[in-house]
């Protein structure tokens, strides 16, 4: 405790956590100088020599003494080795989806992207749900989804062509089948960062979805919100999409990607 009874900051935590972002960069780019790895995390030279330097003690990177540029090192292969029955998007998912699902009170799914669907791979419902139903495993069409809509966004326009080419169901009166409004709407999601639906899929329900990107920064999976039209709507939406890219960034961090600062 300081003197004025506060705690004072833990600089520790913070040193972790960029030693750990320093590793996923060159994981990502290879062999990387330090001023490579400041300007991509944006943080000072200084702070990415002292920090290789601890990581590089203790075998978790290596440097090339002729090219001053570092590596990764064997001691992080042998670590890889152990985590490797972890590595399951659904286990690195969960504890953050039910913190947002106890957090907001609706269901949190994650869904990842297959063919001309989203399927279902996890689950938390929140205690506000109004009713329980288990999605892991079902499929979903893309064009009436808010996952669906985030994973079309990232395509390119000839792969979601080549979607629409087998014809969009209409699920309700509001879901979307002209490709023209739905290209609109894509670049809303790529503006916004994060997809919506309402009623699109299903009459009374509204969802939001978030990116999950790999090591390299490609979408792999959507984290997504989902509850009835009066609780997710226009008022709701911006706050509730801030708590879901918050939570997809967390996710996506524990999956590999780097995270600045």
């Amino acid at each position: 405790m300081t003197s004025n009874g506060s705690r004072p900051r833990d600089h520790s935590v913070q040193s972790v956590d960029r030693a750990v972002s320093i590793l996923q960069v060159l994981a990502r780019r290879g062999p990387s100088g330090v001023t490579e790895i400041a300007e991509e995390l944006g943080i000072h030279k200084s702070t990415v020599f002292r920090l290789l330097a601890t990581l590089e003690s203790r075998g978790l990177v290596e440097q090339d003494t002729e090219r001053g540029r570092y590596r990764i090192g064997y001691t992080m292969v042998e670590l890889a080795a152990g985590a490797s029955k972890v590595n399951d998007l659904s286990l690195l998912s969960r504890p953050v989806c039910q913190e947002l699902a106890a957090a907001v009170g609706d269901t949190v799914n994650v869904a990842i992207h297959d063919g001309h669907d989203v399927i279902t791979i996890d689950q938390a419902i929140g205690a506000a749900a109004i009713k329980s139903i288990d999605w892991v495993g079902r499929r979903a069409p893309l064009h009436a989804t808010a996952a669906g809509k985030l994973f079309l966004a990232h395509m390119t326009p000839d792969q979601v062509a080549e979607i629409f080419a087998r014809g969009a169901e209409k699920y309700t009166p509001h879901t979307i089948v002209d490709p023209t409004t739905l290209a609109a709407a894509l670049e809303t999601v790529r503006e916004r960062g994060y997809a919506t639906t309402s009623e699109e899929h299903e009459i009374g329900l509204a969802a939001i979805a978030a990116p999950i990107r790999a090591l390299d920064g490609k979408v792999i999976a959507a984290v997504t919100l989902s509850g009835p039209t009066f609780r997710i709507d226009e008022d709701t939406v911006p706050g509730l999409a801030e708590q879901l890219l918050a939570a997809a960034a967390k996710i996506s961090w524990r999956r590999g990607y780097v995270k600045r600062g």
